[in-house]
């Protein structure tokens, strides 16, 4: 349903106001300013108009969420899949960990709201079916999908919030400060890498690191299944 379909005309609406208008508005406030800063009152601001001129577009802010979810969401292409049921897993979790880490105002959301856009569950159904086309049990694969997706946030969410301290300091962050002054009598393994902790802590490893969880979920099952 196009977005200007989705909510009845009000009398007295604001003609320079429209569905369109205000998501591309907010969007520019989620992008650059981050989820918790997005408010009626500073979209009303970024639009140069009143609080109460959007609520006849939008009930509230989580209808504009929603909205701007979904409209993201639709304008995702469905690409081509691998046939292998583990490789389809793969490409499924890296195109959606990707594609958050583009728009990361949407991990903050879905951290903090239970809110879901139905056009993104092919995502969900893609993940979930290639599991069970491996040969686990539909509710085995939930699992699967929900422990990808954990570590899918839990990462982007701990990107985010790095990604601040960065352009908060100007130095070595405190993390790295307290690494870098302990001692091999106490924390042997620790201080063999404290002089790369930093370098080691910015490399971007999460092509690895999620086929790595995919590997292990398929194959811990399997030897579970063979008991």
């Amino acid at each position: 349903m196009p977005a200007e379909k989705s909510r009845a005309k009000a009398v007295g609406r604001p003609p320079h106001l429209s569905l369109d208008v205000i998501i591309a508005a907010a969007d520019r406030i989620l992008q650059t300013e981050g989820a918790e800063k997005l408010s009626m009152r500073r979209l009303a601001n970024e639009l140069d108009s009143a609080p109460m001129a959007l609520y006849y577009h939008v009930r509230d802010k989580d209808e504009l969420l929603l909205l701007l979810m979904e409209t993201q969401a639709q304008g995702i292409p469905r690409p081509e899949l691998p046939e292998d049921p583990r490789e389809r897993l793969v490409a499924v979790s890296l195109m959606l960990y990707e594609l958050l880490a583009d728009r990361l105002w949407i991990v903050q959301v879905l951290a903090s709201d239970d809110l879901v856009a139905p056009s993104a569950l092919w995502f969900v159904e893609e993940m979930i079916g290639a599991t069970v086309e491996y040969g686990h049990t539909p509710e085995h694969a939930v699992f699967v999908y929900r422990t990808i997706w954990f570590s899918i946030v839990g990462d982007l969410i701990i990107r985010v919030n790095g990604e601040r301290r960065r352009d908060r300091s100007t130095g070595p962050t405190h993390e790295d400060q307290v690494v870098a002054g302990l001692t091999s009598d106490t924390h042997p393994q620790l201080a063999a890498v404290a002089g790369r902790w930093a370098e080691l802590n910015a490399r971007d490893t999460h092509r690895q690191g999620l086929a790595a969880v995919i590997d292990g979920l398929l194959r811990a099952k399997e030897t579970a299944n063979n008991r």
